[in-house]
Parts: structure tokens; sequence; C-alpha cells
């Protein structure tokens, strides 16, 4: 089914007009980021009823706080799970083939200051490609100094001694998840965000469908469905215990926390501290992870920590020692160290890590990045763990483990291995060559629409229209001016101070197009908590 030129629009009042209608579904879906989304498409994509529901945005929590990278994984190389690399290289061509609009290949410099670093790294990297085969974006390229600096002009240039280039992806990711919403929509599926699920129901003992309440008015909607999957991501747990008590079933034996939290923190500063468009990846910092500083519309993030966190905070903030982290690390990386003054925007995401079972420690950096799904004994299917990259393949073994317990039936995997998302078809789209507002390019073949909106041409800040924002309003779900601000553009995340300046322009024409609070003082008090203040 190829995506059309006229967007579907998301009014709200006919979404929840479809929630009280009472209709039965074949899937029902907890969770709007990555899997939860992934999963719509790929159930709708094969035919089945689907209705998906969201407690807060879709891409609110880890979906849309990850560094940007499609990527196979050089770190799991590293630890010889040739497996997990070798399906998240082919997920990373399938990504970008399926989604080019919002998904490109990057390049990658690896600077070595020591002798054995570019032989050593160099070597892997080659397997990298090896494991990629026909799916590699380039090759790999054994750099001299001269070559490392002409490409990375900003990199530390004492105890230089050349580098290692290589090619991933890169990425939009809460931009990638409204393609993933409306693209599921096309097919039918009824998504709706801002609505949570307060509780499941039964019959005997089984799962039978869930109970969900609009949380902008309160009022509640029964969904009766065959299943129910629970891709809540890093909050997969709280369903899981409502399950068990509910069910009668054994409190000890299900409601066992199957997540650890892991928190990432990024940060973002101007494009001079980077000075290109290449990549800097260390492979090993002094925590043992690795550290990227990345070009991402305009600017350069700097990341990622990896802190064990108990609680699961829906804006949680940095620690204090993991911002020195990443600055301290950059500044042996890079000429000119950024300081805490120059931080733009800095962001926080917790990481669904799956916890073995016999693990009580709280070393996050030794646990598996796979995904697991379970099923309990009243059918409750329950995922999580895994990457952005893989959402496609999570998808398919969630419908498979529904088909092995036979709460839907086994229809062929690859529905989605091939299916473009919405605003893909960008060989028209060769519109980025002719002078257009900044930032439309992520429309695709849409741009066209966005151009035909109220306000097309009257820029709010640099990369922001008027015509955006109502596009986003008609056409992406969007309510609030934090889902404009921060996942349907991504100023908050770009230029928090910026953000915060925009948001009761933003809000008045939310306000014209949905007639709902908008919540302006809201987000210019969270915008705050996206700030880096000297200290």
């Amino acid at each position: 089914m190829p995506t059309t030129m006229q967007p579907q629009l998301t009014r709200r009042d006919e979404l929840t007009a479809q929630l009280e209608q009472g209709r039965s579904y074949d899937i029902a879906i907890v969770g709007g980021g990555a899997t939860g989304l992934g999963v719509a498409l790929d159930a709708a994509a094969r035919g089945f009823k689907v209705v998906l529901v969201e407690s807060h945005d879709f891409a609110k929590g880890t979906s849309s706080r990850a560094t940007k990278l499609v990527h196979g994984g050089v770190r799991y190389l590293a630890q010889g799970n040739i497996s997990l690399v070798r399906e998240a290289l082919y997920e990373r061509t399938t990504l970008l083939n399926n989604a080019p609009h919002l998904a490109q290949p990057l390049p990658f410099i690896m600077p070595s200051y020591k002798w054995w670093e570019t032989p050593f790294y160099g070597i892997g990297l080659k397997m990298y490609d090896a494991l990629a085969g026909k799916a590699g974006l380039g090759k790999t390229e054994f750099l001299n100094r001269d070559e490392t600096l002409r490409l990375l002009p900003t990199a530390r240039e004492q105890g230089l001694q050349g580098g290692v280039k290589y090619w991933d992806g890169q990425f939009n990711d809460a931009k990638l998840a409204m393609a993933l919403a409306r693209t599921a929509a096309n097919r039918g599926a009824l998504l709706v965000n801002y609505c949570r699920a307060a509780h499941l129901l039964y019959d005997e003992s089984k799962v039978s469908g869930l109970v969900c309440e609009d949380t902008l008015t309160g009022k509640q909607y029964t969904l009766k469905t065959r299943c129910v999957v629970n891709a809540t991501g890093v909050w997969v747990d709280e369903l899981r215990q409502k399950d068990g008590a509910a069910s009668g079933a054994s409190s000890k034996r299900t409601t066992k926390p199957m997540v650890t939290p892991s928190q990432g923190v990024h940060i973002v500063v101007d494009r001079e501290f980077l000075g290109g468009d290449v990549a800097l990846m260390v492979p090993k910092t002094a925590d043992g992870r690795v550290l990227f500083a990345v070009p991402w519309l305009g600017k350069v993030i700097l990341g990622t920590t990896d802190t064990p966190r108990h609680d699961l905070a829906r804006e949680p903030l940095p620690f204090k020692e993991e911002v020195d982290f990443i600055l301290n690390e950059s500044a042996r990386y890079l000429r000119r160290a950024p300081t805490r003054a120059d931080v733009k925007s800095v962001w926080v995401g917790l990481r669904p890590l799956v916890k073995p079972q016999d693990d009580d420690g709280d070393n996050t950096k030794g646990i598996s990045r796979e995904h697991t799904v379970l099923v309990s004994r009243s059918g409750l299917v329950t995922v999580t763990g895994g990457k952005w990259t893989t959402y496609r393949a999570m998808a398919e073994d969630v419908l498979d483990a529904c088909a092995e317990k036979l709460l839907l039936e086994s229809r062929k995997r690859g529905a989605t291995t091939h299916l473009k998302l919405v605003g893909a078809d960008i060989g028209a789209a060769n519109i980025r060559s002719i002078c257009l507002p900044p930032g439309l390019h992520s429309y695709g073949d849409e741009q066209a629409v966005v151009l035909s909106m109220p306000g097309a041409h009257t820029a709010l800040c640099d990369g922001l229209t008027e015509g955006m924002v109502r596009f986003a309003a008609r056409y992406e779900y969007a309510l609030t001016v934090e889902d404009v601000l921060a996942r349907r553009s991504r100023l908050l995340f770009l230029d928090a101070r910026l953000a915060g300046s925009l948001a009761e322009q933003v809000g008045k024409l939310l306000q014209q197009e949905t007639g709902i609070d908008p919540e302006v003082q809201a987000f210019v008090e969270l915008a705050q908590h996206y700030l880096l203040l000297p200290t």
C-alpha cells in the first residue's frame, strides 16, 4: 500500500469515538514507543485488527532519547555476540531503505592515540564490514594522522597517530516513531496517545481485554481483544504485577522484576565542536562504554553514560558525575573541550535492560541488550529490552510468541520487510535541492502538504514554521506544546532555552487547531530541566 500525498487526519474526538464503539480487536498493545509501534505496524500489515494505547505521547520515554544511531553494535562484536550484530546489521539496512527521509548512512572516525589502536580496532571493523556483506554502507579505511585531521578537524592533535573510518547509520528517533504510528494507522490500526491502560480484563483467568482511560478527560473505555501486548519499555513490570495479582497466580513467581533500568545521558553542543559531517567514536572510555560525538540536526550530541537507576521517573535528571564524565572524556579527544556553559540541552533516557533472574547486582554495562518476550499464565504478552535498530525484528518475535501460545493465528513473517513508512517515497522529493525552509526534508514526500499549511513560510525559528505546527496538530497526533517542540520537531533536544521561548507562540497555534489546553506553562517548566547551568 503506497503512501499518499494526502495524509490521514488525527482528530482527538474521532480517535476516542472509535474507542467508544466497543469494537473487538485481535490485538491490543499497551505502550507507544519503538517496540509497541513496531508491533502495531507489523500486526496491521498482516491484517489483524489492532488498537494501541499510550499513557503519554508516542515516544515520550526512552524512544525519543536515543543516541540517534542505527547501528549493528560495534561493542557487541567485541563481546562476541555475532548473532546480535548480524541481525542488527540486517535491520539497519532495512530501516534505511524503508525510511530514507529519516535515516541515512553516517561515517565515523575512531581516532588512535596509541600505535596499536588503528590495527587493533581496524581489524575488528573489517569484521564488521564482513558481517554486513552486501548490506554494508561503506568500506572501513585505515587513516594516517593527516587524513584523520582532514575528516575530523577538531580532534586533539597531541599524540594523534591516525584513525579508522567506518560507516553506520543515523536517524531521527521521535520522527521515526511518528512515521510508524501513522503507517500503522494507514493500515487500519487505531492508535491513541494520552490514554492509559487502567487495568486488564479476564475471562476464566485469561486476559480478554483492558480498560483504558483518556488522561485528558478521565473517561474510560472497555476494549475486548484476543491478545494484549505489554510493550511499555522500562515500565513493563507495573502491568506484569497487575496481571499477577488479578489472575490469581503466585505473586512470587509472576511479579519478580524483569527490568534493570540504566540511565543514559546525552549532551548537545554547537556544531563547531566537531566541525564537520563525520562522527567521532571512542571505543572504550574510563567506564568501559563507547563515547560518541555525533552531528545531528545542526548540533552535536555527546554521550552516553550507563548508570544504574532505581526509580522510573518520566523525566529523569542527569547526575552531576555523568555530565562531568562526558565533558571530561570529550576533552581527551577534542581540541577545544566543551564546558557546562556550552551545553544547549541535556536529556536522559532510561534503558529497559532485561535482568537475569538470578542477578541482583547493579552492573548494567554487562547486561544483554537483546530483547525478551514472555507470556504469562493468563496470556499477557510482555516484550522489553532490545534497541531501536531491531524494533522490526522484535515485533516479528512478539507476533510469533502470540501464535505459539494460540492467542493469534500464525501469519507469515516479513510483512514489514519492504514496507515503506509514511513519507518514504522521496523519489519526487529531490525537493531537497530546492530552496525550502530548514527541517522540511524529514517530511519526505509530504513536503508539499506541509507547504500548503497556513503559515508554511512563517518561521518561528530556524527549522520550525507555523505550518509545521499546524501539520503536527492535524496529522501527527500532537496535542501539547511539548509534543511539538520535543518530538514533532526536536527543538527541546537541540536548544532548550530557545524551545522554552517559543512555548507561547506554539501554544496559540495548537489551541486554534485542537481546542485543547496545550499546556504552555508546563512546557516552560520542563524546558528548564533540559538546561545545564554552570556550577
